[in-house]
């Protein structure tokens, strides 16, 4: 039986001729989280042994950063006036904009495969080795991304922004499954001991997570997943 899917009528959103401050500051947050735990091997440490003085200067520089892009308009949703405004419009990716959703990406791919790299190897060999997985191989995927994004290779990061209307479903539907995922599954790390039975049910409910709520990405059932119906006029964030 075909499913349909629920599409959004970008003629029927209201369009913004600017961002109000408000909308602005609130995307800000979302950047400078993107960007302070860009570095995976110094997140997991952030995770297994709390905040530091490494931490601290790393998430200085990134206020800095951002906020410095963020007063420029240069970071996504922070933007004085939206920049895509129509969906169909073959009009060029900016720059910053390839850049964070590139970030976004890696840490969206990267850590999902390692946590799942690291539960089977437990599984597998009794032995829990994430710390050492995150050390090897965090910047290896993640740099890998990096270059697909660089090649505009990746949704929301290609030279045009004209499958805007589409492309956001992909990345925004990743983020929903990721971001109810991982925090789940590091209560998991902290609350069940770390033997095989414990990992086998960590994993389960780990896949478990990603593969329902991607699902209802792929539905539109989620907020932003939904296609926008091209050729009229709308605002993407």
């Amino acid at each position: 039986m075909a499913v349909t899917i629920p599409v959004e009528y970008a003629s029927q959103r209201k369009i913004r001729e600017r961002n109000k401050l408000h909308y602005r500051f609130n995307h800000w947050p979302i950047w400078i989280f993107v960007f302070f735990i860009a570095p995976g091997p110094l997140t997991f440490d952030l995770f297994e042994r709390g905040f530091d003085g490494r931490m601290a200067l790393w998430l200085g520089a990134v206020l800095v950063g951002t906020g410095i892009a963020g007063l420029r308009g240069r970071l996504p949703g922070v933007e004085p006036k939206p920049y895509i405004i129509r969906f169909t419009e073959d009009r060029p990716n900016p720059l910053y904009r390839r850049v964070c959703y590139t970030f976004a990406w890696s840490e969206v791919i990267t850590f999902a495969v390692l946590n799942m790299a690291g539960l089977v190897v437990a599984i597998v060999t009794g032995g829990w080795y994430l710390k050492q997985i995150y050390g090897v191989a965090y910047f290896p995927i993640a740099g890998t991304v990096w270059l697909l994004g660089a090649l505009g290779a990746l949704p929301r990061v290609k030279p045009s922004t004209k499958g805007e209307g589409h492309e956001r479903r992909y990345f925004y539907g990743s983020v929903w499954a990721v971001c109810w995922a991982q925090p789940t599954l590091w209560f998991l790390w902290k609350a069940l001991p770390q033997n095989r039975p414990s990992d086998i049910f960590k994993l389960a409910v780990f896949v478990g997570i990603l593969a329902f709520v991607g699902n209802l990405a792929r539905l539109g059932r989620l907020p932003r997943t939904r296609p926008i119906v091209p050729g009229e006029l709308a605002v993407s964030d």
